[in-house]
């Protein structure tokens, strides 16, 4: 009888962390030593699938999954949790979450279906807490290792469901216009570093207020933003190279036309 893939994919690890011939530097992996990697390869699957590759997105996927393998080994050799209790939580977590599917309750539509899913949650913090008489904290639970965009957009939809929100997109439009002049105020007056840190701080979180209030994922925005920005400078710099030149030999003049080249290319704003 042939071994499960997953169950090949466990055993491979274990013979990579066994102190008897595994992998020296697998060895001297821990938990916050492998952090960071887990972080990068769920941005390499994200990559994956804008490129639309689905063969590069498999591959992806797999190191993605070697993550949640590798933390379970470690916490196996230390006498905790396995990856079979890590697939059965989730499992069991996923029927808890969907009761109109496992259950007897009904949902209307998918906007009813993630209020209830963010109560459930919201039960499960309580439960964790042990403290039934006192609710967790509306932002509890948001994780601080999140991009710092992303959080801003979860903590102020967390917000929101409790009512601390503006009704109106305008005022939200009117709140980046304030702390706009804030932060130019500061900045005219000569305000050490930090208030101006804190200034556009308050505005990078009040424009992705605003990404919120209009259902646009700030994130997946400002990552188009950054890739349509890449392209467009390495226009400028092939432009630039058919007259032999770099950009430092060329003027802010003529790269800015070429970017304006760059622009009306691409079709986009």
């Amino acid at each position: 009888m042939s071994t499960a893939p997953i169950d090949k994919l466990i055993e491979v690890m274990a013979r990579l962390r066994d102190p008897e011939g595994g992998c020296p530097w697998d060895l001297e992996q821990s938990f916050e030593t492998i952090s960071p990697y887990t972080i990068e390869e769920a941005y390499e699957v994200a990559d994956a699938i804008a490129s639309g590759d689905r063969e590069v997105l498999k591959d992806e996927l797999g190191d993605l999954l070697f993550q949640v393998v590798y933390y379970a080994q470690m916490s196996r050799e230390q006498g905790g949790f396995d990856f079979d209790a890590v697939a059965a939580a989730v499992a069991d977590k996923m029927i808890r979450r969907h009761p109109h599917v496992f259950g007897d309750a009904e949902v209307a539509d998918a906007a009813e279906q993630s209020r209830a899913w963010e109560a459930q949650k919201a039960a499960e913090r309580v439960d964790r807490g042990g403290d039934r008489e006192a609710p967790a904290p509306t932002l509890a639970g948001v994780a601080r290792a999140l991009p710092a965009l992303i959080r801003a957009e979860k903590l102020a939809k967390r917000a929101a469901r409790v009512g601390f929100d503006w009704p109106t997109t305008a005022e939200v439009i009117a709140k980046i216009r304030e702390e706009l002049a804030e932060t130019e105020a500061e900045i005219a007056n000569g305000a050490p570093h930090d208030r101006v840190e804190d200034e556009i701080g308050d505005l990078l979180f009040a424009v992705a207020n605003l990404a919120r209030k209009l259902a646009v994922d700030p994130e997946a925005a400002l990552r188009r933003t950054n890739d349509k920005f890449t392209r467009r400078f390495a226009y400028i710099e092939s432009r630039l190279r058919d007259s032999d030149k770099t950009p430092e030999q060329s003027s802010l003049e003529e790269m800015d036309r070429l970017w304006n080249e760059a622009k009306a290319e691409g079709g986009s704003g």
